[in-house]
């Protein structure tokens, strides 16, 4: 079944092959309703929209600190905060194991913004699926994405040992090629527009 998923095109769920479910375990068999992990991996990540109260069309983007413990706060590997380092990324984090989204959203709001007992807006799920681009020969990756959003305290200005820099930006007005992690997508899936680079197309996932 491993082989078979890994072989599969980019929208297996629409192929005639046999049906594979959401359902997953190590060391379970296909025959008791399990099935193996997507071929690349699964990840589940919360992005915390935090907008200004003034300014609803703006939304809060930093660049991330390589001297902070991104690790710990925000599961990211020392490569990918060097390689991420210079480019706006939103607050973020994949989720812990059994993690409420809601919960990890607060998490974020506390230890990458120092910010505690922000009232959390609406939660939107997002599902995407694509090959990255370091190994596309293992297969389709699944990102499913909790898009939190939530509004500023009126007081606060924007700064945490965790950034070099934090502002309020409009996403229309920030050209997608100084987005990383493709925070640009995420941004358009919550409605955003994002501003363009002179049509040239935005940097592939890593």
């Amino acid at each position: 079944m491993g082989d078979a998923l890994t072989e599969a095109g980019d929208r297996p769920w629409e192929g005639a092959g046999p049906r594979c479910f959401a359902r997953f375990a190590d060391d379970r068999e296909v025959a008791d309703g399990y099935w193996p992990l997507p071929p690349d991996g699964l990840c589940l990540s919360a992005y915390v929209l935090l907008s200004p109260e003034a300014g609803p069309q703006k939304v809060l983007l930093g660049r991330l600190d390589p001297a902070a413990n991104w690790w710990e706060i925000g599961a990211l590997d020392p490569d990918r905060v060097r390689s991420n380092s210079e480019g706006w990324m939103l607050p973020s984090s994949h989720l812990r194991y059994f993690e409420p989204p809601q919960v990890a959203a607060r998490r974020v709001l506390r230890e990458q913004l120092g910010l505690d007992d922000v009232p959390l807006g609406r939660t939107e799920v997002f599902s995407e699926t694509y090959r990255p681009k370091r190994h596309p020969e293992r297969g389709l990756h699944w990102d499913l994405q909790f898009l939190v959003r939530a509004t500023a305290p009126p007081a606060w200005v924007p700064s945490h040992p965790a950034w070099r820099e934090l502002r309020f930006l409009e996403p229309a007005a920030t050209p997608r090629s100084g987005l990383r992690r493709s925070h640009d997508e995420v941004l358009e899936l919550a409605g955003y527009t994002v501003g363009r680079d002179g049509g040239s197309n935005p940097p592939p996932r890593a």
